[in-house]
């Protein structure tokens, strides 16, 4: 049984992590039987998001907390993640992949990622463990992994341009596909930066999961 590492950034779309690319991840991970295991930064959100209406409100939410609903109480503080201790990594997408796992939804090609995400990516990608990221997550590769790693967060040419001046390689992808770089071990696929219904998700991120574990 491979053991998996699931990154949650928060609870939703606009200020954590995508509640469906997620869940549908979890059911790949599990339809696959993969033993998941799930962390989270735990540390305060920059921004909580009123789904309904888009605006922004003045309360704190704790990451962990807020992921934790996602993954029925089941998480720990990603400063705790050790890479030995793991097959593969997988990070869905959603607002909290830019802006609570690094800050591109701010900073752009300037962004900076998350200190304790930082070093478990790098430690996995260092004992040649694979990485599967989702949606808008892929946009931190070319920061973790320091190197030209090609990858797809659909065919957004603003973000796709912030990503080669980044250092690395975007490559257009439909919603139904993956894009997988062999040699630095990456697997990414758009879910719902092109996905016009958790169908359409669906596809791309089983296709995902399905070629993580095989690489792991």
């Amino acid at each position: 049984m491979k053991s998996i590492a699931v990154i949650l950034s928060g609870c939703g779309v606009f200020d954590g992590s995508e509640i469906h690319e997620s869940v549908l991840t979890m059911l790949a991970l599990s339809q696959n039987n993969a033993e998941v295991h799930y962390f989270s930064p735990n540390d305060l959100q920059p921004t909580v998001i009123n789904h309904i209406t888009g605006e922004e409100k003045s309360e704190k939410r704790n990451m962990m907390e807020e992921s934790s609903r996602i993954s029925r109480g089941k998480i720990s503080p990603l400063s705790e993640a050790k890479a030995e201790n793991f097959d593969a990594v997988i990070i869905p997408g959603g607002f909290g992949a830019a802006k609570n796992l690094c800050n591109f939804a701010t900073k752009g090609s300037d962004c900076e990622i998350n200190k304790d995400l930082l070093r478990f990516v790098q430690a996995m990608h260092q004992q040649n463990k694979p990485l599967g990221l989702i949606c808008i997550a892929p946009v931190m590769l070319p920061k973790m992994l320091n190197s030209p790693v090609k990858l797809t967060i659909g065919n957004d040419a603003e973000t796709a341009r912030a990503i080669e001046k980044m250092g690395g390689v975007h490559v257009d992808c439909p919603v139904d596909d993956i894009v997988v770089d062999e040699k630095y071990r990456v697997v990414t696929t758009p879910a719902y930066m092109l996905a016009q219904s958790i169908a359409q998700a669906q596809v791309g991120i089983e296709k995902l999961v399905k070629k993580v574990l095989e690489m792991a």
